[in-house]
């Protein structure tokens, strides 16, 4: 390996390891956390995933049996061997933790009818009374780690074992033998974006990410080799289905069809995302399958939907300050679309971030209320935020008999083509009677210093190191 990849230096907005039980959708965090521990299947754009820790599976019963087979020779980086034991004190783990908010993951609802058990130390089987295809999606969102003799969890199977580490300063990770990419990574925090491309033009650092933060926006300079990918990640409004305007089908198309999302992306983002056209991305499972084009901005359409709806009632807007980024000022813009199409607007604002989380999920939101969706599997979005048969936590009165069928028909599905072509029928549903505002899917933006290597930023966020 060339001496110029042989060190490499990341500059990322956090470095920090969470707790074993804590999952996130940082992508900072999930760079780190895929350098040192494995997911235990992989997620794959389109949805799919592919082995990881869990080398292979057996499928039995119609779907509701599933074998797993740790992958062999699979060895924390203190030596001990990873065994089905410790996946499952790890899942057990998240099943009774909470998220950064405090509230209750949903993980345990999906498992709380399954059985897990370990038959033999090198394999995980998962029994449930119904077809559970949905499991892959679920096991990709989880990597196993254990705690050091510090109380640390930086003991992974992964390709980099943790040489030192300064919670939210940096990390110096050491490659694990027989696997490839340079032979030592450090990992830098720096919360500024500039800061992260200052560091890059200076040399001190070899790759930044998450340069779409930018205050100006990256302007991709000659001299760095840059790179971008769309995020599964959705931005969109919350609608309060329960009652309200948008207890209303047409209101909700209204709405829709009242916003000029490019508008809100190109004077706010750069330009950088792409607009919505369902409740996921165009890389969820399904997406492709829907086919689906985002709702044309067309707000006479809107006037004579509202009218339709009969909607004249000042509309109730609710934003944080932050997370998703600009919450407030994409807020003022609907506020202001809804007001050229007649309809008279509030804004009340939630400085206190996790309160307001708290608030959606006790549906607090007003009419319209900013959010964002972060899971990048179409089972979880529509298991926690559409189903009405649920009434999850972040349900917000939807309900589409249509939509209850399809989604039962697509939980139902087991084989990778069979889900596919399921789950596309339930977002062209949902693009046709849409519960959500939808807005945009952020693209992420990195840069590194020519021959530094090999990356690939994914879909999740992630960005990998091939080399």
């Amino acid at each position: 390996m060339p001496d110029a990849v042989r060190h490499l230096t990341i500059a990322a907005e956090k470095c920090r390891f969470l707790p074993a039980t804590r999952v996130t959708d940082d992508t900072s965090v999930l760079t780190l956390k895929t350098l040192v521990f494995e997911p235990l299947v992989r997620w794959c754009e389109g949805g799919r995933v592919a082995p990881a820790l869990l080398a292979r599976w057996e499928v039995a019963e119609g779907g509701r049996r599933w074998l797993f087979h740790i992958r062999e020779g699979a060895r924390f980086h203190d030596g001990k061997a990873c065994e089905a034991e410790d996946i499952l004190a790890m899942i057990q783990g998240i099943l009774g933790s909470v998220d950064m908010f405090g509230m209750k993951w949903s993980y345990s609802r999906y498992l709380s009818r399954a059985t897990l058990s370990a038959p033999t130390r090198t394999t995980l089987l998962v029994e449930n009374p119904d077809p559970f295809a949905d499991i892959l999606d679920i096991f990709s969102e989880f990597f196993v780690c254990r705690e050091d003799a510090r109380g640390a969890p930086v003991l992974g199977t992964g390709p980099y074992r943790v040489a030192d580490f300064e919670q939210d300063a940096s990390a110096i990770l050491e490659r694990v033998a027989g696997s490839a990419g340079p032979e030592r990574i450090t990992f830098h925090a720096m919360p500024d974006p500039a800061a992260r491309l200052a560091a890059l033009q200076a040399g001190v650092a070899d790759a930044a990410m998450q340069l779409e933060r930018l205050a100006d926006g990256p302007r991709f300079e000659a001299g760095l080799e840059w790179g971008r990918a769309l995020n599964t990640l959705s931005v969109m409004h919350y609608l309060n289905c329960a009652e309200g305007a948008f207890a209303h089908p047409a209101a909700r198309r209204a709405i829709n069809h009242a916003v000029d999302r490019q508008s809100i992306l190109d004077g706010l983002f750069h330009g950088l995302g792409a607009l919505s056209a369902t409740v996921v991305s165009p890389l969820h499972l399904g997406a492709k399958a829907a086919a689906l084009t985002p709702i044309p901005y067309n707000p006479d359409r809107a006037k004579r939907l509202f009218e339709e709806a009969g909607t004249s009632e000042p509309i109730h807007l609710r934003t944080p300050l932050e997370m998703p980024e600009k919450a407030r000022e994409i807020t003022q813009a609907v506020a202001d679309a809804l007001g050229r199409v007649g309809l008279p607007t509030r804004i009340e604002e939630q400085p206190d971030r996790p309160e307001y989380a708290r608030e959606v999920g006790r549906k607090r939101i007003g009419d319209v209320a900013i959010f964002d969706s972060s899971p990048h599997s179409t089972f979880r979005v529509l298991d926690d935020k559409i189903s009405s048969a649920n009434r999850a936590v972040w349900w917000q009165g939807y309900h589409d008999d249509e939509v209850q069928r399809l989604i039962a028909a697509a939980n139902h599905a087991v084989e990778d083509d069979a889900r596919e072509a399921a789950y596309g029928a339930v977002l062209r549903r949902l693009h046709a009677n849409p519960p959500w505002l939808y807005l945009f899917h952020p693209i992420e933006v990195f840069a590194a210093r020519p021959g530094a290597g090999r990356f690939v930023l994914e879909g999740s966020g992630i960005l990998r190191v091939e080399g």
